[in-house]
């Protein structure tokens, strides 16, 4: 199934054609049907010539409905933009495609409606051009008539064409089903509908509402008015809920895998076309996904804004959004949400060190780049903001970008050594007084730092008594420094000998487990393996020493007998062709958020 939303001016046909396309008028209301005015969305399908399912979200075309308008467009990926060939394009054409260019909607078809009134060439070149400038591009265009039946043909060929090119949906990511509908069904219950970007749903499956966290289960399903058991991304969805009344629900509200969304109070967000962001209101209407609530908008940077939302809503990186002035009645600009879960702001400087920060962000989530800005998170939280998580945890459910760990690793070894010197009768410096001066979230995180010459002892970190020569240990600090840039680049034997790691050097090191010796003159860190293993799960499996080598930035000198390493330990494994690739990992059990 392929999912579509109409757009354009009032009174321009969009129900018309569609009634026209599917056999089914997407006026519900008997208000509607009295007005010969779309008031509310709209909902009809009809299969394409290719066999492909194709369900239409009609929207209202009127500027008091624009809000409505916004609901069913923001969820679909694609639009059939309606222009009338007597009138031309009007003030609802061009909110309504500034609305669509807000959103990043990258895919569309052009109908230009009621040719058998009027000459239609002048209405879709003047549309073909504004339509270009947004973020559509160069859309097809197809001339066609409701009343007489001219070029349906045509336009169903079109939109063919166009389904073809949507991209499918994630059917294996979590759930996140916009609502935008609720109502109730005598002897069923609740009912909610709204258009599924992602995931599938399954009867008896057990999600959650965004509004009210509540759990709820999954009772029944239908798609295009058909009973199914399970429906997969992309599609239009009744989901008939059980544990939930109409009045804790509807429209804005969605239903979302439990655990896989954190509740989202503010966001920073660049803002795109439109009002620039030193410009934009301090109070606006954000559309997102089928919600509006109000915002407070914050400007960081040129184009980088804050949003206070007053309610939490299930947003991700890369979420697109409308912000909209309700007072003027106008778009004032689009917006891609770059971090759900950004940090405080609290000292002179910090918007604008904040700006600079984001300065590269885009809005793809990127496991790298998030790992560069947080430094240390948890995977559950990389996860919930949409990012697809390769490396392998450093304690428990954290995961911390490599050179912080390095230099943490290194400033733990300090401050025990600086310790040892204010207090010598101590053994060791309490795990919770390093937590708190290495600024660290967890003691299990101090832990995982421990590696030789450092141990645990009954609570506390130590060099104890069995610790390296000082000057063993000061040349080990000295490459953990060499190597804090690069992990895999293993110095050789003549800067080895610089560091102060000569042959016993090098023996009473790797005695200790203060190094890994691969070789002769081979010698990494001992948290070498687990670096690789996530830069090696990272490539296309299975992989060559050549791409191996390529990904861990160092030569085959290394690459080779860490290789021969990481079999030995299970992390990679050696095929019979001589390539290799990493087994899978194991599924880490689901960390429930904080309410």
């Amino acid at each position: 199934m392929r999912v579509i939303a109409t757009a354009g001016h009032v009174d321009h046909g969009k129900s018309t054609l569609i009634q026209a396309l599917t056999g089914t008028h997407p006026d519900r209301l008997a208000e509607e049907r009295r007005r010969g005015l779309t008031i509310d969305l709209g909902f009809a399908w009809t299969d394409l010539p290719s066999g492909e399912r194709l369900a239409f979200v009609d929207v209202p075309g009127h500027e008091k409905f624009v809000p409505t308008m916004l609901a069913g467009v923001g969820p679909v990926p694609a639009v059939l933009f309606v222009v009338a060939a007597d009138e031309g394009w009007k003030p609802q054409s061009a909110e309504h495609l500034a609305a669509v260019d807000a959103l990043g909607v990258r895919h569309g078809l052009l109908a230009v409606t009621r040719c058998d009134l009027a000459d239609p060439g002048p209405a879709t070149a003047q549309a073909l051009e504004r339509i270009r400038s947004s973020s559509l591009g160069g859309v097809e265009a197809v001339a066609v008539s409701a009343r007489t039946g001219a070029g349906l043909v045509e336009l169903r060929a079109a939109l063919d064409r166009l389904a073809g090119r949507l991209p499918d949906g994630d059917a294996d990511a979590p759930v996140r089903l916009w609502i935008d509908r609720s109502f109730t069904v005598r002897g069923s219950g609740l009912v909610v509908t709204g258009t599924l970007g992602a995931g599938r749903i399954q009867g008896g499956d057990v999600l959650v509402t965004a509004r009210s966290g509540r759990s709820v289960r999954v009772r029944a399903l239908q798609a295009l008015g058909e009973e199914t058991g399970t429906v997969r991304a992309t599609a239009r969805v009744a989901v008939n809920l059980r544990g939930l009344d109409k009045d804790s629900t509807g429209r804005g509200d969605a239903l979302l895998t439990p655990d896989s969304v954190f509740p989202c109070l503010r966001c920073d967000v660049r803002v795109h076309g439109g009002t620039p962001a030193a410009d934009l209101p301090r109070t606006a209407v954000a559309h997102i996904g089928s919600a509006a609530v109000p915002v407070r908008v914050r400007p960081l940077g040129a184009d980088i804004v804050r949003l206070t939302l007053p309610a939490p809503l299930p947003l991700r990186i890369g979420d697109r959004a409308v912000l909209r002035d309700p007072g003027l009645r106008r778009v004032l600009a689009g917006v891609t949400v770059l971090d759900p879960r950004p940090p405080d702001l609290r000292r002179r400087g910090a918007a604008g060190r904040r700006a600079a920060e984001l300065g590269d962000a885009r809005g793809t989530p990127s496991e790298a780049d998030e790992l560069r800005r947080r430094l240390l998170v948890t995977r559950q939280e990389l996860t919930a903001m949409g990012v697809a998580v390769h490396s392998v945890p450093v304690a428990g459910d954290w995961l911390a970008e490599p050179a912080h760990w390095a230099a943490l690793r290194a400033r733990l070894a300090d401050l025990v050594a600086a310790y040892r010197s204010e207090r010598p009768t101590e053994e060791g410096v309490p795990v919770e007084i390093a937590r708190h001066r290495l600024g660290l979230p967890s003691a299990s995180l101090v832990e995982a730092l421990v590696t030789p010459p450092l141990r645990m002892s009954l609570g506390r970190v130590t060099a104890g008594s069995t610790a390296l020569p000082a000057s063993v240990a000061d040349a080990v600090r000295r490459l953990i420094t060499e190597l804090a840039g690069r992990p895999f680049a293993a110095p050789q034997s003549q800067r080895l000998a610089e560091l102060g790691l000569g042959r016993r050097e090098l023996a009473a090191a790797a005695r200790h487990g203060a190094v890994l010796r691969l070789a002769e003159h081979v010698v990494l860190l001992p948290d070498a393996p687990r670096l690789a293993a996530d830069r090696l799960s990272a490539l296309d499996q299975p992989f060559t020493v050549g791409t191996a080598s390529s990904a861990l930035e160092t030569s085959r000198r290394v690459t080779v007998p860490l290789l021969e390493h990481c079999d030995a330990q299970g992390i990679t494994e050696l095929l019979p062709d001589k390539r290799r690739r990493c087994p899978p990992p194991a599924r880490s059990a689901p960390v429930t958020a904080p309410p």
